[in-house]
């Protein structure tokens, strides 16, 4: 309710949530503090829900007082976010299971490196040493899309501002 403010939308996100769990219950095994689990997952499924429905508008109409919802929508932008999310989902299933599992765990979940180091029965200082293993990796495979001057098409650039803005939210978002 805190991120949503609508009843029904929250009940849903964490019927969605406990349903991701259940479907993943097997690669959950590794959690030790389910609680703060539960409610990171249930944060990030609020925060996608209000990227999802980011894009409708409330407006008013000039001279009257008639409100109207506007949907701004760009077919050719959501093509190109979901090309980028595909390879950097790509380049995230490539790392080494500990790499992957840390970063998932830090960069997607949010969990802080002592929880995860926690979670995981490892040091702190292991954590931060796969995660930044799992960045440059990522970093150096997902680097052509960084580079606006890979063709001259216009859309090539906006497919690198689009990474950067990914990349640099996903993996500063823990810090």
């Amino acid at each position: 309710m805190m991120y949503v403010h609508q009843k029904e939308a929250a009940e849903e996100i964490v019927s969605d949530v406990f349903v991701k769990c259940w479907i993943n219950r097997k690669s959950l095994t590794d959690v030790y503090n389910m609680d703060t689990y539960l409610f990171v997952a249930v944060k990030n499924q609020s925060l996608n829900y209000i990227k999802k429905y980011s894009h409708i508008h409330l407006i008013q109409i000039e001279d009257t007082n008639e409100v109207k919802f506007i949907k701004t929508f760009n077919p050719q932008e959501v093509l190109e976010k979901k090309e980028l999310l595909f390879k950097m989902e790509q380049s995230i299933e490539a790392l080494p299971q500990q790499c992957r599992i840390i970063f998932r765990l830090v960069k997607e979940d949010g969990i802080k490196y002592k929880e995860v180091a926690e979670i995981l029965n490892i040091s702190p200082r292991t954590v931060q040493t796969q995660l930044f293993r799992a960045m440059r990796k990522l970093s150096l495979v997902l680097s052509e899309y960084r580079n606006p001057v890979r063709s001259a098409s216009g859309n090539d650039t906006l497919l690198s501002i689009l990474l950067l803005l990914s990349f640099s939210k996903l993996f500063f978002s823990s810090l």
